[in-house]
């Protein structure tokens, strides 16, 4: 018997003004499947990243259409944002960090969920750090400003802190372009492991990252969705859609 899906999306169309950004989008997403959403600028794959947390509802000109359910609840429709975006974390592209220490960035959410044992705090703080690849870098200095990390370390802590509320779905969004690449391969082992406990939708215009990480892989372009399918069949010489083999083989990026 196939699982009930964790995601489901269906006919998700995204205006900003007059301008379509999103036409239709339907598909699902198994729980603990990481999903790559791969495609060239102008896609549409940001913002269905922020329809799935509801951060396109600060966007004045944008207009939302179709259904996005989480657990079978229609998420456009609850009162509760705050706690659906404690269930769903995001990683913006570049780091978006707190004027305040290490250590409080990554404690600011389960504090805010009512956390307060400070043995708790400390474990949970030293645990996403660790699972950011963070961790033996900063141990030393937990209590200075997380903004007088390098960029690349401040792109750690966003991950550390997106992970501090224990989500369920994990966003991210181009979350390498600022780490080196032995960082982003360190970070990737680590949502391997992190699989287990959520299910991941990952944005990347590094097509090799979707090759190394992912189950199964959307192709967005020109906010259509052209093709979904494992990640093996989507890289291979026979995709659905010339135009997924045209993007993944560099024909045009």
């Amino acid at each position: 018997m196939i699982p009930a899906p964790h995601i489901e999306i269906e006919g998700l169309t995204v205006h900003y003004g007059a301008k379509p950004a999103l036409r239709g989008v339907s598909f699902t997403v198994q729980r603990n499947e990481i999903l790559a959403i791969i495609g060239p600028a102008q896609s549409g794959k940001t913002t269905l990243l922020r329809c799935l947390n509801r951060t396109l509802d600060h966007e004045r000109h944008a207009r939302v259409t179709g259904v996005i359910k989480v657990d079978n609840e229609d998420i456009r429709r609850t009162n509760n944002v705050y706690d659906l975006r404690r269930r769903i974390g995001m990683v913006a592209p570049l780091p978006v960090g707190l004027p305040l220490t290490i250590y409080d960035n990554v404690a600011f959410a389960p504090r805010m969920a009512g956390i307060t044992d400070r043995a708790e705090l400390e474990q949970r703080v030293e645990r996403c750090l660790r699972q950011a690849a963070l961790w033996d870098e900063v141990k030393d200095r937990l209590h200075t400003l997380g903004t007088k990390l390098s960029g690349g370390q401040q792109q750690r802590l966003t991950i550390a802190r997106a992970l501090s509320h224990d989500p369920e779905i994990l966003c991210l969004d181009e979350f390498s372009i600022a780490i080196d690449p032995v960082t982003t391969m360190r970070i990737e082992d680590v949502l391997k492991e992190l699989r287990a406990r959520m299910t991941i939708l990952l944005v990347t215009n590094l097509v090799q990252q979707a090759r190394r990480l992912a189950d199964r892989t959307a192709f967005l372009f020109n906010g259509e969705l052209v093709e979904l399918d494992a990640t093996e069949k989507i890289f291979s010489e026979t995709p659905r859609d010339r135009r997924t083999y045209d993007y993944t083989h560099g024909v045009f990026g």
